[in-house]
């Protein structure tokens, strides 16, 4: 159960925001968005470009962090980089977010052999560890970026389905949906224009908070090699490829992990900044 407002105001929003966690995670955000979207024209160099008679130099003028063991500069493919990484993050939580929310409403609203179908299947996923369930679901699909996006949103999916059945639950007998029923308003209607909203808390932070979690777990498959393959610049492929140069050229390691890093404290911030401003209860399932 949620003691989130059901209805919150964008003024909220922006209060939230204001507060120095949020507004410090929303200025990193801001930056690397503004690197990821415009990488086709700040980036200094083509990414995929090599030159062997430039590999491993340190960081200069013409290459401002350095190049890789191929001659690729690197600050290149950190701005491509990171747009790949952030689109892991928030793909997938789009597409568990949607998939949440009808089921979760489904479930929540309707109750009985439904509800309990939809919880069952839910609960099976959960019931496997988080990073065991992508490395099967990749393993079975093939290692790529597309299937390890495809194997995160799979695991993201079912903690949004028991986030908004749980807010459902705890507003379907309030006054405000007893009264839409009473003027007969249609079941959908009630479904979208009185009960949805009240999910808005609940999503809006903990869609930030797995941004974070999904942007780690993307990097890590492709760490592994599971996700993202050479020579696609994804922050997590540059990281297990450039650690064996670790010595001879600690920037091969530490751009891509600088990267990252910002990535994930940007949504962390952010998410626990609203969290504590919307949704004191952090959005538990009941």
């Amino acid at each position: 159960m949620t003691g989130a407002d059901p209805q919150p105001s964008p003024r909220r929003i922006w209060r939230a925001l204001r507060r120095p966690r949020a507004a410090a995670g929303t200025l990193v955000l801001v930056a690397l968005l503004t690197g990821a979207l415009g990488a086709n024209w700040l980036a200094p160099h083509d990414p995929a470009k090599s030159d062997l008679r430039l590999r491993l130099k340190p960081p200069s003028r013409e290459y401002p962090l350095g190049t890789d063991w191929i001659g690729r500069c690197l600050l290149s493919r950190l701005l491509f980089g990171i747009r790949l990484t952030v689109a892991v993050g928030v793909v997938t939580v789009a597409a568990g977010v949607a998939v949440g929310v009808v089921f979760g409403l489904l479930a929540g609203f309707y109750g009985g052999m439904l509800e309990s179908l939809i919880m069952r299947a839910t609960d099976l996923l959960l019931a496997f560890p988080y990073f065991l369930l992508t490395i099967v679901f990749v393993a079975v699909l093939g290692p790529s970026l597309l299937n390890a996006m495809i194997a995160i949103a799979a695991w993201t999916a079912p903690h949004y389905i028991r986030l908004v059945r749980s807010v459902v639950l705890s507003v379907r007998g309030r006054e405000f949906v007893e009264a839409a029923r009473a003027i007969g308003r249609p079941e959908l209607g009630i479904l979208t224009r009185h009960i949805l909203p009240a999910c808005v808390p609940t999503l809006t932070v903990q869609a930030a908070i797995f941004c974070a979690q999904n942007m780690l777990m993307g990097a890590s498959l492709s760490f592994l090699g599971l996700g993202a393959q050479p020579p696609s610049p994804e922050l997590g492929a540059m990281l297990g490829a450039g650690r064996q140069y670790l010595r001879v050229a600690p920037q091969v390691v530490a751009v891509p992990a600088v990267g990252i890093f910002l990535g994930v404290l940007a949504f962390n911030f952010l998410g626990d900044a609203l969290r504590d401003h919307l949704d004191p209860t952090g959005g538990r399932a009941a």
